[in-house]
């Protein structure tokens, strides 16, 4: 209910594109998805996203395909 406080505990999961988000504990994890090694309380796992995912960007983006010239050049 509205203003009782989230005890439920979570996990960092990441998707192949190297996007994080949360995850309830002891729940079965979507497909294309994998739990990350860190847990604990929602507040503690989104506190732990923002300090290794700094470019918000899909891998896909992220990384130059070999042979094709990076923007600004």
């Amino acid at each position: 209910m509205a203003g009782e406080p989230d005890t439920a505990k979570y996990q960092v999961v990441v998707n192949h594109e190297g996007q994080y988000s949360i995850w309830p504990q002891g729940k079965a994890i979507p497909a294309g998805w994998k739990a990350e090694g860190t847990s604990g309380d929602r507040d503690a796992c989104l506190s732990y996203i923002t300090t290794v995912w700094k470019d918000l960007r899909p891998l896909s983006l992220r990384q130059p395909t070999a042979g094709t010239p990076e923007r600004g050049d």
